[in-house]
């Protein structure tokens, strides 16, 4: 089975910024173990500014572009060289990989892309992908790496998009508002009705909210693809995504 797997900058690190090595370690070692059972592996990976915040001990994520673009750039090879250590100690290799949106809208990059990616997992690699924050403005104001799992998910054709975020998945309400909120399990359909359940934006270290990621199971499930929605505080459940198991919310590709 071919997985692309988003995690998102709330679950790689801790409320100050820096990583947080134990769920990171414990990611690392869930996806190894994922490979050696057959499956090939895409990780999309958020946390470049992240990291970069905790690197320099900013109080904050800063606000301006450039500031923006220079800690993404710091933050990103912290990012690499953390993963690139946990993963060889499993014996995978990593590849970085950062892409813009006209690395997909032209016709001749996105076709190297995908050769590239291609050759990549025949290679037994693990790519990892992130957005070129450094000089990809437009990702920076307004964009999410939800949407970029999307897409990748389905230029790769990956049979399941799996993004881990720090909530369950799409309840009837807001949980944190409202106790009677509960957790959808499937949804046939994204509806506007569906829409209308996404709560507010995301964390303060990322971009991206529950409206980002019902829009990226979107694009996804028109492509035919399954989207799991799910908690990345413990990275084992994706052994129980992949028994069946139900995990967060499934949003069923068109068939």
């Amino acid at each position: 089975m071919r997985i692309v797997i988003k995690i998102g900058t709330s679950t790689l690190t801790h409320g100050t910024g820096r990583f947080n090595i134990r769920r990171v370690e414990t990611l690392c070692k869930v996806l190894s173990d994922l490979k050696n059972a057959g499956n090939e592996i895409v990780l999309v990976s958020s946390g470049a500014i992240g990291m970069g915040v905790g690197k320099l001990s900013l109080p904050c994520r800063p606000t301006d572009i450039p500031t923006k673009q220079a800690v993404a750039a710091i933050g990103q090879c912290e990012l690499m060289y953390i993963y690139d250590q946990l993963f060889s100690a499993y014996n995978h290799t990593v590849a970085q990989i950062l892409l813009t949106r006209s690395d997909i809208e032209q016709e001749e990059r996105k076709v190297n892309f995908q050769n590239t990616m291609y050759r990549l997992l025949e290679l037994g690699a693990l790519p990892i992908i992130n957005e070129n924050d450094t000089v990809a403005t437009e990702e920076i104001v307004f964009g999410d790496n939800d949407t970029l799992a999307a897409i990748v998910a389905i230029h790769v054709k990956a049979d399941l998009l799996v993004i881990l975020s720090d909530i369950e998945g799409l309840f009837t309400a807001d949980p944190h508002k409202d106790a009677t909120a509960t957790l959808i399990s499937e949804v046939p359909e994204i509806t506007p009705e569906i829409l209308a359940l996404a709560g507010e934006k995301g964390s303060e270290l990322g971009t991206g909210g529950m409206i980002t990621k019902l829009h990226a199971a979107q694009i996804s499930t028109k492509a035919g693809m399954d989207v799991i929605i799910a908690n990345g505080d413990h990275p084992e459940i994706l052994y129980n995504i992949l028994d069946g198991q139900n995990i967060g919310t499934r949003f069923l590709g068109r068939r």
